[in-house]
């Protein structure tokens, strides 16, 4: 039966090429994303481990600028560390943000990983952590130095002047020198400066401070011993660990936000898979309908129903072997080409080998095969019932509209449990409710997929007068043949009719979440620009000095971040803004009171904060700052919550006293005049050029808070383009064998007339009304789920409303159609090319 099966695959290598693809590109997602996830991780580990080679022992404090509370290492502390027995060296280092401005003024990096350090010179000159490739490390004010990427972005050699910001103003120094460096943050795509030691102490901390603190080993000295003895030396909230500890943890933190990324991945190769499963299952029904007469030669000469289900199960695990190595090969490829891609989109991966585990090898052929099987399966029990008696007749087993009367069933009650489900989760509004419309999503998903050969016959039902009457006999036949195989018809256009109903459900989903973050922001904010830091840090109140005296700023007023004790309470969030200029950036709707009470050093508190904790204009609060130190402040209004802002809000010369540093997140400016583009260039040039702060107009502030939903469904689209390329070799499949199975009906259609014109023109309408029917029970389906998630979600968005992309839905069915007409071209090119006496004699 072996040698059978391996002479039937042979036999019909044409027809089993599309089988073999799509389980080749399954394959190649899966195997990808594994060899390309642990190709990232070992090579993180590495680096890691590179990285804390030389670290004995690590001391981390939480300490910042501003922060009083927090204690730093001092020089003092320092001495005592570097002293103990076995310390070869003891460094002790400070960082924080710090952005570099290119020749043309725009930030170097992507803003959250533009970072400043100290540079720490040993007895030597020299400090260990960094090599430098020209020049030296800076040793006085006025110096910098720079890692080698961001010096050949910029397009600066040593002796250079180098625009730098930290989080005040913008300030030029001379470049020393340019090193190589491990650092994440500069793999991640961003930059490294690095300043003067007291230089980085007056900008990132305190003088004569330090942050963090490394400690590397005297040959022979034991880490765990200097551990235990520097741990005792140490301020209160400073942490102290091995290298090789801190190396596991960030080994464990690199593997666990790869995980994210693995299973989305994984998750659409899932999708792509499923897809795969119809097209499989399809070919292997028309390949044994076409064989029916062999099959049942092979029961009459004594083969039992055990080996004929073996012979076709063993023909799918031979294509399924095939198609696993050569997606396996696909995947490394696929694999290798995200790794280079990574790096041509500033992503910066650590050097080191591909790594092919077994795990990704067992994988992969575990997927690719047993999928193909399963997918032969039902198409195997189906041959195996085959009887003897069917060698006498040449007609192919063709499923009759009565023997689809108990699928039907079965369909139509899992379609309505489903559909029941997703309704239920809908109006229940929450997390709960998503767990049922997933669950409903998935079994209405499969009870669709089981009613759509009963489906076939109405809809396309539907398009039979229009295509009759456009396109004659033509368009007659067409939806003849669609429906006259529902079971084929239907897996052909369940594979499309999956991948529509992501797509179309994502869509719904997204557009409308879009539209009403993007009617949030419209409705909230009045002012004409927002300013914030890039790498989202705080900003330093000379900005808001300086802004606040640029020409044409109306009104000026920060979101500051604060933090308020009330009462026995955890606390509240509060915002510290600038009273009078705050309505006029902002649109704030009173309940009660008056916001101008915030002049008198009173609050403002959102509606239903206020009515959470039960209080009414003109309660008094008590409040504890973060200082420690205890008011009681009067609510002087209440307020519609505004989405951008906390729930309290506070004048800023209220909370001034009690902070030493302010937590400025954004400024605000409204503008005299509205968005011009010299009001914008005053904002600019009051920051002095800073290219490490933003400036961004209004639909600037749309597309910050929306844009990032347009952005995800980009990715989504481009992961679930493989589903629907799988669904496309489908419908070329269906065809093809259609076209080969009615050789001497066509036969006969051209010695009556149908030139060969007309006759690649039934064979495209047909594929085109398959894809159609499968893209309109994909959008419909979707565009209920996508309403159903939206609903769960409401709750929590305000302004929720449903939108329907009539737009993208009608580029969907028109992609469907283009898919029809593409995939047509071969099998209508071969049913035009056959020749007709030849066709009529074929059985």
């Amino acid at each position: 039966m072996f040698r059978t099966a391996v002479r039937n695959v042979l036999a019909h290598k044409a027809r089993l090429l599309m089988t073999v693809l799509a389980v080749m590109l399954g394959v190649a997602f899966v195997s990808g994303t594994l060899v390309f996830t642990d190709t990232l991780g070992n090579a993180f580990r590495n680096q890691s481990a590179k990285n804390y080679d030389d670290v004995a022992v690590a001391v981390t404090t939480y300490a910042e600028r501003g922060d009083e509370e927090t204690p730093a290492i001092d020089a003092a502390t320092l001495k005592k560390i570097q002293a103990l027995d076995g310390v070869a060296e003891a460094t002790g280092r400070v960082s924080g943000f710090a952005g570099v401005a290119d020749t043309d003024g725009k930030l170097i990096g992507n803003g959250w990983s533009n970072t400043g350090a100290n540079f720490s010179p040993g007895a030597d000159g020299k400090d260990a952590q960094y090599t430098f490739a020209e020049g030296t490390g800076p040793v006085k004010d006025g110096q910098i130095a720079l890692d080698k990427e961001t010096a050949d972005k910029g397009e600066y050699r040593v002796g250079s002047p180098v625009r730098v910001a930290t989080n005040g103003p913008v300030k030029e120094y001379t470049l020393s020198g340019v090193f190589t460096t491990e650092d994440g943050a500069v793999n991640a795509g961003g930059s490294l400066v690095l300043f003067d030691t007291e230089v980085a102490q007056q900008l990132y901390l305190r003088p004569g401070e330090f942050k963090d603190v490394t400690v590397t080993a005297a040959p022979g000295a034991s880490d765990q011993k200097l551990l235990a003895a520097v741990k005792p030396l140490l301020p209160e909230n400073a942490e102290a660990k091995t290298g090789a500890a801190l190396a596991d943890e960030e080994a464990k933190m690199t593997e666990s936000g790869l995980k994210g990324l693995n299973s989305m991945l994984l998750a659409f190769a899932g999708i792509a898979l499923f897809v795969g499963v119809f097209l499989i299952a399809n070919t292997f029904t028309m390949l044994i309908a076409q064989r029916t007469k062999e099959l049942a030669l092979m029961r009459a000469v004594g083969a039992s129903r055990r080996q004929v289900k073996r012979a076709i199960l063993l023909e799918a695990g031979v294509v399924g072997v095939i198609a696993s190595v050569i997606g396996f090969a696909l995947g490394v490829g696929l694999a290798t080409g995200l790794r280079s891609a990574m790096g041509m989109f500033g992503g910066k991966i650590p050097a080191g080998p591909l790594v092919v585990s077994p795990t990704a090898v067992i994988s992969a052929f575990a997927v690719g095969v047993l999928i193909t099987v399963f997918a032969a399966w039902l198409p195997a029990r189906r041959a195996a019932k085959i009887p003897p008696v069917a060698a006498m007749s040449s007609v192919h087993a063709v499923a009759t509209t009565k023997s689809l009367v108990v699928r039907n069933s079965i369909g139509g009650v899992i379609t309505l449990v489903g559909s029941a489900l997703i309704v239920a989760g809908a109006a229940q509004g929450d997390e709960n409710g998503r767990w049922l419309i997933g669950g409903g999503a998935f079994l209405a998903l499969i009870g669709v997929i089981v009613l759509i050969p009963l489906l076939s016959r109405p809809v396309i039902a539907l398009v039979r007068p229009l295509l009759r009457g456009l396109f004659g006999v033509s368009g007659k036949l067409a939806t003849q043949n669609a429906v006259r195989n529902p079971r084929r018809t239907g897996a052909t256009a369940s594979a499309l009719a999956i991948g529509l109903t992501l797509v179309t459900g994502i869509s719904v989903l997204g557009v409308t979440l879009g539209q009403a973050i993007d009617k949030m922001t419209t409705d909230n904010i009045r002012a004409d620009y927002m300013v914030s830091m890039a790498s989202g840090e705080a900003l330093d109140q000379s900005a808001l000095a300086a802004l606040r005296k640029a020409d044409g700023v109306e009104a000026a007023s920060p979101q500051r971040s604060v933090w308020l004790t009330v009462g026995e309470e955890d606390g509240v969030s509060a915002s510290g803004v600038t009273p009078g200029d705050v309505e006029k950036v902002f649109a704030l709707k009173t309940v009660s009171g008056s916001l101008a009470s915030l002049k008198d050093g009173e609050i403002a508190v959102d509606r239903k904060t206020a009515k959470s904790h039960g209080w009414k204009t003109g309660d008094s609060v008590p409040v504890t700052f973060q200082d420690e130190k205890k008011e009681t402040l009067k609510v002087g209004a209440l307020y519609e919550g505004n989405e951008f802002l906390s729930p309290v809000l506070i004048a800023e010369d209220v909370v001034d006293p009690h902070e030493t540093l302010a937590d400025i997140r954004e400024v605000w400016l409204t503008m005299d005049g509205g968005q011009s583009d010299a009001n914008e260039k005053a904002v600019v040039d009051a920051l002095g050029d800073n290219p490490a702060m933003s400036v961004v107009d209004r639909q600037g502030i749309r597309d910050m808070f929306g844009g990032f939903i347009n952005t995800a469904l980009n990715i989504m689209y481009a992961l679930l383009a493989m589903a629907l390329i799988i669904a496309v070799l489908g419908v070329v499949n269906t065809l093809a064998m259609s076209v080969f199975e009615r050789q001497q009906e066509i036969g006969m259609l051209r010695a009556i007339g149908l030139d060969r014109r007309r006759v690649k023109r039934m064979i495209r309408l047909e594929a085109v009304v398959i894809s159609l029917f499968g893209a309109v029970v994909g959008v419909a389906l979707g565009t209920f789920l996508g309403w159903a998630i939206g609903k769960s979600l409401s709750s929590s968005i305000p302004g929720y409303a449903l939108v329907i992309p009539w737009d993208r839905l009608a580029v969907f069915l028109v992609l469907a159609g283009l898919v029809g007409v593409l995939a047509s071209l071969w099998p209508a090119r071969s049913g035009a090319k056959l020749n007709m006496l030849t066709a009529i004699k074929t059985e």
